[in-house]
């Protein structure tokens, strides 16, 4: 595995179900000191419930100390240089968490930086999101290998880090997004490559109805992301008819499960209620945040 986690790529495939395992044992008890007498800096750019508190609770069960920076306070690329801050958190703490608007600015600080970097979200990629979605789906089908996953909305930042998740361990996404926001033919080339050998595979479709047929998990995500608020009014027309209910579940395997990443619009890309329909598994989903990423920072250090 790589030093950092800017993208999920930075694990070799080889080594997804080892960090996987990790966490479920994490979860079920297992104790770990990995950052006793350490200190984990937590450096966010955009506002957060499950990524801010399943970092700062996952530091505190390794032992470590959190200490969070929120939008207001540092101001990367503005108040301050982005290689100036990596230097200066690169003494202060074992590990730096970053939540921020782009890539490059991620990239840019890893490379100046002297201590593990961990991408909490980038215009790009949401590669922790992706681990607690694996664990999620390992807990419910006890492996990724062979499991049919959709993904109904955006080809975003969410929708390629599960790619990268689910074909690494050998399982099937087909994603289904209207034209104009389908993941790049560069990005799925990238993601079936890193699959390829263990049998994992993306698909792109337009039709939701499509992509459902046989999935054992449907996954959606907000049609309009932090950051695209301009858009919303747009998008709200792109995405009519891709909204996750019943009626599509229902189209699903006998045993599907509906995950979605959170926070949820219903209304918009689900219906009213569906993450209490007994086939979702979202707020399982919410806290696995907690052990995948508590066992990617054991792993790191």
């Amino acid at each position: 595995m790589s030093d950092n986690f800017l993208k999920f790529r930075d694990i070799a495939s080889h080594d997804i179900q080892a960090v996987v395992d990790r966490a479920s044992e994490m979860k079920a008890g297992a104790l770990s000191d990995a950052l006793a007498g350490r200190s984990v800096a937590i450096l966010f750019e955009k506002p957060s419930l499950r990524t801010k508190l399943s970092f700062w609770v996952g530091t505190q069960k390794l032992g470590g100390n959190p200490i969070y920076f929120g939008p207001e306070e540092v101001g990367l690329g503005k108040r301050e240089p982005v290689s100036d801050v990596a230097h200066v958190m690169s003494r202060m703490s074992e590990i730096v968490v970053i939540r921020t608007f782009l890539q490059s600015t991620i990239e840019e600080f890893a490379s100046n930086a002297s201590v593990p970097v961990i991408n909490a979200l980038t215009d790009q990629e949401h590669p922790c999101q992706a681990l607690a979605d694996i664990l999620t789906i390992t807990e419910q089908f006890g492996s990724v290998a062979g499991a049919k996953v959709a993904f109904i909305g955006d080809g975003n930042n969410v929708a390629l880090s599960l790619g990268y998740a689910v074909v690494g361990l050998g399982g099937q996404l087909t994603i289904a997004s209207p034209d104009g926001y389908k993941l790049s033919n560069d990005s799925l080339d990238g993601v079936n490559g890193y699959g390829e050998q263990l049998g994992g595979r993306v698909n792109q479709v337009t039709s939701p109805l499509e992509a459902v047929v046989d999935a054992d998990i449907v996954y959606t995500d907000v049609w309009t992301s932090m950051g695209q608020e301009t858009e919303a009014a747009e998008r709200l027309v792109a995405f009519a008819g891709y909204q996750v209910n019943s009626e599509i579940l229902d189209q699903a395997s006998k045993n599907v499960k509906f995950m979605h990443d959170l926070p949820a619009h219903p209304g918009e890309e689900i219906s009213e209620g569906l993450l209490y329909d007994p086939r979702s598994i979202a707020f399982d989903q919410a806290e696995n945040r907690l052990w995948a990423q508590a066992a990617l920072m054991e792993k790191l250090v």
